[in-house]
């Protein structure tokens, strides 16, 4: 059966950092040192077969005044002074969130304790500490909370806090996943799809997907899109497959962005919607996708689905050729574009990227 390109997926089992999630390559990629020899069709626009990037936290990041945080644990209801602690939080007061957890967690709050977990872990208001971050979320895993389960479970497979322990991460993960958690039940899917720290299995990997998919986790619905697209461990369904790609779109998953806007150019799985489509390329350009910087230079250069503007599109060719996505034929188109606007796009592309 085939299976989706993860690149790196071991070594980020090994060595990553313990974020909110492990990250993988756009699983529908497949590796190809080959460039791209013929244009594409003008009606039809297609994601070059080519070795995926290594993994990013993201590809435009927009500036933030605080580190993000490994898991963002939610309040009870039904209790106004845990409620206090996570507005704290949430304002990024985080000192006054630490001295109030404290209170809370002596007396024995588990999200309280999974908070303390939080802060020390991100050094949020505090000092960084994984030892101390690790304590409390054992403290409040073993009290049942889910989220504490997955960041204690993310610390173990990291090594940080204590010694590695893969074994003891997978249980905790497996324990989070079925308490609802949907980042436990992603990266429980990853590790059976990896086959390394546990036995392949697609079947019981699109299963975890679907779990936190349907929970709404992005990263599971770009990812379940793409068995459904590939048929791995479901059947094929380019219907379903579009559907999730809508919905991880929606929450801003650039590689769900790029995959949706090309099925809504070329009709594949939904009906055929050009300028929707030329619309959700040029967000995804504007997030730092060089594949959609690449696909957006086609078409504006050929005025397909859009206007053409011959300029505009090898400014995106220039971008997506600084991040590795070259491309010999537009290279080529560039050279024989009047020298007037060969220097408009040039200027344009240093401008986008910040250079002299």
């Amino acid at each position: 059966m085939k299976l989706p390109c993860i690149t790196m997926l071991a070594t980020l089992l090994l060595t990553g950092p313990a974020a909110a999630q492990l990250q993988i390559a756009p699983p529908a990629t497949i590796p190809s040192a080959a460039p791209e020899k013929q244009k594409p069709k003008p009606h039809t626009i297609t994601k070059k077969k080519e070795a995926a990037p290594a993994p990013k936290p993201s590809a435009s990041p927009k500036p933030t005044p605080t580190p993000a945080a490994t898991v963002i644990p939610a309040p009870p209801t039904d209790n106004s002074n845990a409620d206090l602690v996570f507005g704290a939080y949430q304002r990024g007061q985080y000192k006054t969130a630490f001295d109030l957890a404290t209170v809370r967690a002596q007396a024995g709050d588990p999200k309280a304790m999974t908070m303390l977990g939080e802060l020390y872990s991100n050094a949020m208001g505090i000092r960084r500490d994984y030892a101390k971050a690790a304590e409390w979320y054992k403290r409040a895993a073993d009290a049942g909370d889910r989220e504490a389960m997955f960041a204690l479970a993310m610390l173990r497979i990291s090594g940080r806090g204590g010694s590695l322990d893969k074994g003891e991460a997978v249980k905790l993960m497996a324990s989070a996943a079925k308490l609802g958690e949907p980042k436990a039940a992603y990266n429980l899917a990853l590790l059976y799809l990896d086959g390394q720290t546990l036995p392949q299995d697609v079947r019981r990997s699109a299963e975890l997907l679907r779990q936190a998919a349907d929970a709404g986790l992005p990263e599971a619905q770009y990812a379940l899109a793409t068995f459904y697209k590939e048929g791995t461990g479901v059947p094929k369904d380019p219907e379903r497959a579009v559907r999730l790609l809508q919905a991880a779109s929606l929450a801003d998953n650039v590689d769900a962005e790029v995959e949706y806007a090309i099925a809504m150019f070329n009709g594949t799985g939904t009906p055929k919607n050009q300028p929707a489509a030329v619309a959700l390329l040029r967000k995804a350009s504007r997030q730092g996708s060089a594949i959609a910087q690449n696909r957006l230079a086609w078409v504006l250069i050929n005025g397909v689905g859009v206007a053409m503007d011959k300029v505009e599109g090898f400014k995106w060719h220039l971008v997506a050729k600084t991040a590795g996505k070259g491309d010999p034929e537009l290279d080529k188109q560039l050279s024989d574009l009047p020298a007037e606007d060969r220097a408009k796009a040039e200027a344009a592309a240093r401008k986008w990227l910040g250079t002299k």
